[in-house]
């Protein structure tokens, strides 16, 4: 039990590792902009308005970015949450009347809209119109 905090501790020091490096990165980017879009980015957070680069520093790369189209709109979606694609892998056996059989099957999930995501931001135009959060 002692662990657990210890390992928290340090899954936090590295998300905000992972900040501040992606701020030292694009320093000369981050101090151009204004001060209540440094905040967010300083809180790892994105919001309408901020373009993709304050998205990448403020959030990172997205585990996924797809397309959705309306009648209004093309909207480019970047979504985080578990990250990668969905894979399965089956197997199954039989046997009957003095015969057996097998079968493997895989499967690989796209970049379909999931529940699972954490959060979504949203671009039309090349800027954020959208950000959901859902917290779990």
């Amino acid at each position: 039990m002692r662990r657990l905090p210890l390992m928290a501790a340090v899954l936090l020091f590295a998300a905000c590792a992972s900040l501040e490096s992606r701020i030292k990165k694009n320093q000369a980017a981050f101090d151009s902009w204004p001060p209540e879009v440094q905040a967010s980015v300083k809180a790892g957070k994105a919001d309408v308005g901020f373009t993709a680069e304050q998205v990448k520093v403020a959030l990172g790369k997205a585990d996924r970015i797809f397309t959705r189209k309306s009648a209004e709109a093309v909207q480019e979606v970047w979504a985080y949450g578990r990250g990668g694609a969905r894979t399965g892998v089956g197997l199954g056996f039989g046997m009957g009347g003095g015969t057996s059989s097998y079968g493997l099957g895989v499967g690989v999930g796209g970049p379909e809209y999931r529940d699972d995501d954490r959060t979504r931001v949203v671009f039309e135009k090349g800027k954020v119109v959208a950000v959901e959060t859902r917290e779990k």
